[in-house]
């Protein structure tokens, strides 16, 4: 008697499925993380309904200077006085093509020290300021901003 043996396929495909499982998973934590992760200082910004996009602003070599509501001021990360904000700004920008200095101004700062810093940022020699501002829409402003009480 012969013994036989039973003819089985084989199957060499590539299973996929844990690959795609991981890179999905991946893909959802680098779009949580992604916005949240912010160039320079957290300052709550002032709101306006018509406000521009900057899309510079969010460019890892962008300038930014940040002034906080207690008075402080910030190149990128980095505390710094007024006296150093013109120095820091030309040094920054003089490495720079995109000429444009991004400005977080934290909506209780005072105005004098918006003022002084972008006459620190002119005298550096930059000509383009973005101030930046939190948009917002008609319908989420208080009455108080239409002048009704």
């Amino acid at each position: 008697m012969a013994w036989h043996r039973p003819t089985v396929s084989v199957t060499s495909d590539i299973n996929v499925t844990p690959l795609v499982d991981v890179m999905l998973v991946l893909l959802i934590i680098f779009m949580v993380i992604t916005p949240l992760m912010q160039h320079g200082v957290n300052v709550t910004l002032a709101q306006a309904v018509n406000t521009t996009m900057l899309p510079g602003a969010d460019k890892d070599d962008a300038v930014i200077v940040a002034v906080s509501h207690d008075g402080h001021y910030y190149l990128g990360n980095d505390m710094v006085t007024a006296d150093q904000i013109t120095e820091g700004v030309g040094r920054e920008i003089a490495k720079k093509l995109d000429k444009t200095v991004y400005v977080k101004v934290d909506k209780e700062a005072q105005f004098s020290a918006v003022a002084g810093v972008v006459d620190d940022i002119r005298d550096a020699g930059v000509d383009k300021i973005a101030l930046e501002t939190e948009k917002i829409s008609k319908v989420d402003l208080p009455p108080s901003a239409y002048g009704m009480q």
